[in-house]
């Protein structure tokens, strides 16, 4: 079963206001991660890069994080 890629805008959040956010996203959407969903978080703060991934891979995801203009995207997924 195919997925969009679903995006999350973080940015101006601050940790860990932005880690938080980001396991409610990826807890809510256990099923479709498993099944090929991709979360993508724009994050601007440099713990999140740590923070985020850190903790997906605890929680048995896989990640990515790329730097773009300005800001960060992580992306996860199984």
């Amino acid at each position: 079963m195919g997925y969009e890629n679903k995006s999350f805008d973080l940015r101006g959040q601050i940790c860990p206001s932005t880690l938080l956010t980001a396991l409610k996203k990826i807890n809510e959407r256990k099923v479709q991660l498993k099944e090929g969903l991709i979360l993508e978080f724009k994050v601007d703060n440099r713990d999140a890069i740590n923070t985020i991934p850190e903790s997906a891979t605890r929680m048995g995801y896989r990640f990515d994080v790329e730097k773009l203009h300005g800001f960060y995207k992580i992306k996860i997924y199984k």
